[in-house]
């Protein structure tokens, strides 16, 4: 897979819908619902984070269920992309990006979202080919107004930025014209996942997917 192609289809996945869960899950046997809590909500794309002994598991369990697009983050090295692969991942989720871990990517053929917070490292991947990336960490890296801003000189780069957003700024970076979704934990709550209170999430997950994009 080409840079040129994984970013096209790094961008279709991210164009699903207006937020991509961020979640981090540390009991594989929440995964499946979960999914089906976030997917009925209209949140198709999850983003599962190699954070926990549980992600491969749950990444496994979630590629199973109808109308869902599964993928992992926090992906750092060769070793990540072909567990994430393995288990199942469509895409990959980084929070900065090496020439090694690119490389691994497109040998693997799993599409890669790769994290930016500077113009310069935007300017490298899109040297590269890759013109959709992550913003991150959105809110510690200038939030709305770096989003913007950088979207004067790089105007063919589009962003998911992610990292500290929430349900009450994510209207404001989705108004921005090269913002194609973000991420964020808030639709699933560490507390409702415990719970197992699926009807929560969904409800989250409906009025995340109904805001509007710029």
């Amino acid at each position: 897979m080409t840079p040129q192609e994984a970013s096209a289809e790094t961008r279709r996945i991210c164009a699903l819908a207006p937020v991509i869960p961020v979640l981090v899950i540390e009991d594989a046997a929440k995964a499946a619902p979960l999914a089906r809590a976030l997917i009925a909500g209209g949140l198709p794309v999850l983003e599962v984070t190699l954070r926990t002994p549980a992600a491969l598991e749950a990444i496994a369990a979630m590629s199973d269920i109808e109308g869902g697009v599964v993928g992992a983050g926090t992906v750092l090295g060769e070793a990540d992309v072909e567990a994430a692969k393995a288990a199942g991942a469509r895409f990959a989720v980084s929070p900065g990006s090496t020439p090694r871990l690119l490389e691994a990517c497109e040998a693997a053929d799993l599409p890669l979202l790769p994290g930016a917070a500077t113009a310069s490292e935007a300017m490298a991947l899109l040297e590269r080919g890759y013109d959709m990336l992550k913003f991150f960490p959105a809110e510690a890296a200038g939030g709305i107004a770096a989003v913007k801003a950088l979207g004067g000189p790089l105007q063919q780069v589009a962003f998911c930025p992610t990292g500290g957003i929430s349900a009450t700024s994510a209207p404001d970076y989705l108004a921005l014209p090269n913002t194609v979704c973000v991420g964020g934990s808030w639709v699933a709550p560490a507390d409702a996942v415990a719970a197992g209170d699926w009807d929560r999430i969904t409800e989250l997950a409906r009025a995340a997917s109904a805001l509007s994009r710029g």
